[in-house]
């Protein structure tokens, strides 16, 4: 059947991923739109970080299609992708550490064309926003982890995306720093008009902050709904919240 093109909407339809005969992901369909956080949960090996590559365009699906705004994406670059719109943070960082604070989060305002004047001014608007204003001038190096993490965040909104993927912006952050790493997510969806995709194995911020939330299992949508929904799941909390709500870190599949 054919779906009608959401003007507003990030959107995975029907996609398949196979690995030497190994079906990672099987028959996925998936949406978020503008000013809403989706969180994308599932035990390791589920398809996440697959998914995320497949809609970024760091990897293209065996079968189904990627639509941004109505338009099929699937063949397009990540760099296309990017001028397009869509942003994508990274489990490990990837910023430039020998460049200062500032200089990362402008990278990714000059990236997708503002001028360099407009850019600095966006750095020091969005380092006041995620509390990195006193730190630009420090090599992004010397950061400690957390506020790397911030400062990633940081940089992917310099673009002014219109969505935004972030891959396990919780990870090595210890608990007391997730509240407000949940403030700035909610933030770049109700402030910035992104619509956001939270992966993270972190199931206080991905319950605290999604408006809906996706479970993957052995490359198949599990259950969708609200995080109370997700809670009351019976197949979603005994075989992938478990008693502790906490999963154990996924491998890059």
């Amino acid at each position: 059947m054919t779906q009608t093109p959401a003007a507003d909407a990030l959107e995975a339809r029907a996609v398949s991923r196979s690995f030497a005969g190994v079906r990672a992901l099987d028959g996925v369909t998936l949406s978020v739109r503008r000013r809403e956080v989706l969180g994308l949960i599932g035990p390791n090996g589920a398809g996440k970080t697959t998914l995320v590559n497949l809609l970024t365009g760091f990897d293209r699906p065996t079968e189904g299609e990627i639509v941004l705004e109505g338009d099929a994406i699937t063949g397009w670059s990540p760099v296309r992708r990017a001028r397009h719109g869509l942003a994508r943070t990274f489990q490990h960082g990837h910023l430039f550490g020998e460049l200062s604070v500032r200089e990362n989060v402008a990278v990714g305002a000059l990236g997708c064309g503002a001028s360099p004047r407009v850019a600095r001014r966006r750095a020091d608007e969005l380092l006041e926003l995620v509390e990195l204003g006193d730190q630009a001038d420090r090599p992004a190096r010397l950061l400690p982890h957390g506020d790397q993490r911030k400062l990633g965040v940081a940089r992917a909104v310099a673009s002014e995306p219109r969505f935004v993927l972030m891959d396990e912006p919780a990870a090595g952050l210890v608990e007391a720093e997730v509240p407000a790493l949940a403030k700035l997510v909610r933030s770049v969806a109700e402030e910035h008009g992104a619509g956001v995709v939270v992966i993270d194995h972190n199931m206080s911020l991905v319950m605290g902050v999604s408006d809906r939330i996706h479970v993957l299992a052995e490359g198949k949508t599990l259950a969708e709904g609200t995080a109370a929904e997700i809670r009351s799941n019976v197949d979603v909390t005994s075989a992938y919240l478990g008693g502790t709500g906490v999963a154990e870190d996924e491998p890059h599949v």
